[in-house]
């Protein structure tokens, strides 16, 4: 899938590692192939990597709509899973499209302010130093 994957970790964390597929669905992908999960990356076959790279080119018919990451898409209306750089093309032109209809969350995004409801008063500053002012100290004053 264009991702070079340690040999050295055991299968799970080392699916987990691509971008795309998370813990669940790397015991999903374990489970269905049945390979050992406290194997090492390196230890296994050249059939069971093949079929792990095919099992990852057909997410979408292989496992339950639930454990993909693009559920009912706006553009297609299906289900499907996007991995490495697609996933990231995918968020942007999301965060696009919210910018371009004017959504509360688009908005947000656009202005470069947290977007799910977090507070901002105190926290997610950046930049210059917000809401205090140092005052300036009179001579003869030391400051203890």
């Amino acid at each position: 899938m264009g991702r070079d994957v340690s040999g050295t970790k055991k299968v799970v964390p080392a699916l987990s590692n691509i971008r795309g597929i998370g813990n669940n669905l790397a015991h999903y992908i374990t489970r269905s192939l049945d390979i050992d999960r406290n194997q090492r990356m390196g230890m296994l076959s050249d059939e069971q990597i093949k079929s792990i790279e095919d099992s990852l080119k057909n997410i979408e018919n292989s496992y339950p709509a639930f454990d993909l990451n693009r559920q009912k898409e706006m553009q297609k209306g299906k289900d499907s899973h996007v991995i490495e750089t697609d996933l990231i093309v995918a968020k942007k032109q999301d965060i696009d499209l919210e910018r371009i209809l004017q959504s509360w969350r688009g908005t947000r995004h656009s202005l470069g302010l947290k977007v799910r409801g977090q507070r901002t008063r105190c926290t997610g500053r950046s930049g210059k130093v917000v809401g205090v002012r140092k005052s300036t100290l009179k001579p003869g004053t030391a400051s203890k």
